[in-house]
This record gives C-alpha cells, sequence and structure tokens, in this order.
C-alpha cells in the first residue's frame, strides 16, 4: 500500500458524487443578480412608456432599441450570474477536484466555506480523509449563509462524519502548521477588503500546508497578486487560467481565475 506526500496510506481511490450535491447553497453575493434584474426592469418600463406615449419618429426607434436592448444586456448578465451560483461553480469545481487525482486519504482545507460547495464536493472525493470549512457566515457574501445551513448539506450528503465546520478568520487560520494536503477556495478570498490582508489568507494557506500539498483558488480579481504571493513563499504555480463562461459573474467582464500551486 503507497503512501501519500504527507506519510497517510493511500488505500482506496477517490470516490465522486454529482457535479452539483443535495441541499440549498444559496446564491452568491446575492444583491449583485437583483441589482442587474431591477436596472433590467428599468429599462423595460423606459421601453414600454417610450412606445405608449409618443408617436413613432427617428429618435423613437433609437430610444426603442437603447431601452429594450439595454433590457436584455442587464436581464442576460442576471441570468449568467444565476447560472454561475446555482450550476457552473459546481461544475467546474468538481472537475477541478478530479484533475487533481486526489488519494481519497487526503485532509482538505475549504477557506470560506460557505454553505459547502467545494467542501462537500471535496469529502466525496476523500472518503479516508478530512475536510474542514471554515467561514464567517455573513449573508452578505452568500445568502442564508449559516453553519447549521452547511451542516445540514453535510448531512444530506452523507459526508458529515469526515467534515468539520469551524468559525473563523481566514487571514489567521486556527490550525497548526502543515495540517493539510489541499487547500480551496471558492469566490472567497477577493472579500477580504485590504491587499495586506488578502495576501496574509495566501499565506496562512501555504504555512497549513504540508510540504508537497496544493492550493487550488477560483477568484474574480486579484489572482495575480496571489500568484505572486505563493511565489514569494517559494510555492511552485502550476496554472493560472480562465475558468471559463460557466463562472462568469455577469459575463466575461467579471470571469473566475483559477490559480493552483504546490508548496
Amino acid at each position: 500500500m503507497s503512501q501519500s506526500s504527507s506519510g497517510i496510506p493511500r488505500s482506496s481511490p477517490t470516490v465522486s458524487g454529482p457535479a452539483r450535491p443535495l441541499g440549498s447553497y444559496g446564491i452568491d453575493a446575492p444583491w449583485v443578480p437583483w441589482l442587474w434584474t431591477g436596472i433590467g426592469v428599468v429599462f423595460l418600463v423606459i421601453g414600454v412608456l417610450d412606445v405608449l406615449g409618443s408617436a413613432p419618429s427617428p429618435s423613437w426607434y433609437i430610444n426603442l432599441v437603447l431601452a429594450f436592448g439595454g433590457a436584455v444586456i442587464w436581464f442576460a448578465g442576471s441570468a449568467i450570474y444565476f447560472h454561475a451560483s446555482l450550476r457552473g461553480k459546481f461544475v467546474v469545481w468538481a472537475e477541478l477536484l478530479d484533475g487533481l487525482a486526489l488519494q481519497g486519504t487526503e485532509n482538505v482545507l475549504d477557506l470560506g466555506c460557505g454553505h459547502g460547495a467545494v467542501t462537500i464536493l471535496a469529502a466525496q472525493r476523500v472518503p479516508h480523509g478530512t475536510v474542514a470549512g471554515i467561514d464567517l457566515w455573513r449573508s452578505i457574501d452568500q445568502s442564508g449563509n449559516s453553519a447549521e445551513a452547511t451542516a445540514a448539506n453535510l448531512e444530506l450528503n452523507g459526508v458529515a462524519d469526515r467534515v468539520h465546520l469551524d468559525t473563523g478568520d481566514m487571514t489567521a487560520l486556527p490550525y497548526p502548521d502543515e495540517s493539510f494536503d489541499l487547500v480551496t477556495a471558492s469566490v472567497a478570498i477577493h472579500n477580504i477588503p485590504s491587499k495586506e490582508g488578502r495576501a496574509k489568507a495566501v499565506t496562512e494557506a501555504v504555512r497549513v500546508l504540508r510540504p508537497g500539498g496544493r492550493v487550488l483558488i477560483a477568484d474574480i480579481r486579484r489572482v495575480p497578486d496571489y500568484a505572486a504571493t505563493l511565489r514569494s513563499l517559494g510555492a511552485a504555480v502550476e496554472q493560472q487560467r480562465s475558468a471559463g463562461w460557466r463562472i462568469w459573474w455577469t459575463g466575461p467582464w467579471m470571469a473566475t481565475t483559477i490559480l493552483q500551486a504546490t508548496k
């Protein structure tokens, strides 16, 4: 029986589950898609009022195109956002975790775990390992976010026996050095307001990784900064690429970037 880089026996292959686990996972930054929907409604109302309130003319047609065209753009952005939050991120993360070829015995940490989307996907792939999920449980970051909601999702998916939830700040992790084989963060680190704080979160992720451990981040902004911090800590950045349209947050102007590195 072989061993992982952390000395854990490799006794069985990875076991995965469906791309979207059972349960409720809220909406990421829920004010954003509703704002886009609201602006779309405003454009739509302007278009309707223009149709009803004046006779056709060159300017009437221009205003009509602008109003209804604007409504379509804002509604489409909202729909793309909902897809990313409710479907796309699950599919992409399932593919990312499968791509790691986990042995099933790893210890995993999920930063900013929220309702447990990545936490559960990881736990399904480490049936003989453990997963820790840490979050501040803020509803502004994810609707209905709470440790209780996440615990319910863990039970629904049959992984509660190997997942532990903690309340804490990713810039000051409550774990010993070299505790984990994999650290994940899904659209979470950018929520830290300061550049120094984001660098500290990445530094903490590396601190709790065992030698040979991997960090896997998906985020919408500041990813080059994360990569620079990882390199400064001696980690080898192995991929930094777009996650593609499935995790566009309203459109390509708010795309998700994947960052993977090894300590």
